[in-house]
């Protein structure tokens, strides 16, 4: 409605999850080939006050520029700036209505965010901490994609495997075994693996996979925001 030129692009993320948000917020401000392109992300599970809230009022829109010049509105929910936290070079409170609208997404936000992409700073309020971001959990499940294939929030330098490590991978109750690996392809049909992904630019995101099978179904449907453990 403010710029009918704008193309969106939508992407949905298990209910509530800050952390699947964070995650694809990340994925996409990173990227290279992101060009005229910005976010807006309204994951908002009003939790930072669990007492009832008057007004429907909840947490805070934020607006972050990162040092790549890529521009991010969302709502400061937990996990929702974490994985861009290192790569912020401004961060400001919006100045918009939080409350009034159980439906804020709709009636207050998508101006300011027009504003963004017209180059009108004017919504810009008081600076933000980006010290008090939360760091991303370690060993969690970040995201779960079409195949099955389970990305965590373990970086590829984080981990101190030898190459074919033969390893025990638990997620819940559900313990399977997997080796090490640094590809797909490099395990036979139907063996799990702990091996980099295709998230997580210059630091690749681990992966939890079955070739050619579907490790969350194995491994019972996890949920977003699990833990997952590690045993050699």
């Amino acid at each position: 409605h403010f710029i009918p030129s704008a193309y969106i692009v939508p992407q949905s993320t298990p209910p509530f999850s800050t952390l699947n948000t964070g995650f694809w917020i990340y994925q996409i401000a990173l990227n290279p080939e992101s060009k005229n392109t910005y976010i807006f992300s309204n994951v908002a599970p009003r939790k930072e006050d669990k007492n009832a809230q008057k007004n429907n009022t909840g947490e805070k829109i934020m607006y972050a520029k990162l040092k790549n010049g890529f521009e991010v509105m969302a709502v400061n929910s937990t996990y929702s700036f974490s994985f861009i936290k290192p790569y912020i070079e401004d961060f400001y409170f919006v100045n918009v209505a939080n409350g009034g609208s159980q439906f804020r997404s709709r009636d207050f936000y998508p101006k300011m965010v027009a504003q963004m992409l017209a180059k009108d700073k004017s919504f810009l309020a008081g600076k933000g901490n980006i010290n008090a971001i939360p760091s991303v959990p370690k060993n969690t499940i970040a995201s779960i994609d079409g195949y099955g294939n389970i990305k965590t929030t373990t970086r590829t330098s984080e981990v101190k495997l030898k190459l074919g490590q033969r390893i025990t991978i638990k997620i819940n109750k559900q313990k399977y075994p997997a080796i090490y690996t640094d590809g797909v392809f490099h395990v036979k049909e139907g063996e799990f693996a702990f091996a980099p992904g295709s998230s997580g630019h210059e630091d690749k995101f681990m992966e939890i996979f079955v070739r050619g099978g579907n490790a969350c179904r194995l491994f019972n449907n996890p949920e977003v925001e699990e833990e997952f453990i590690t045993s050699e």
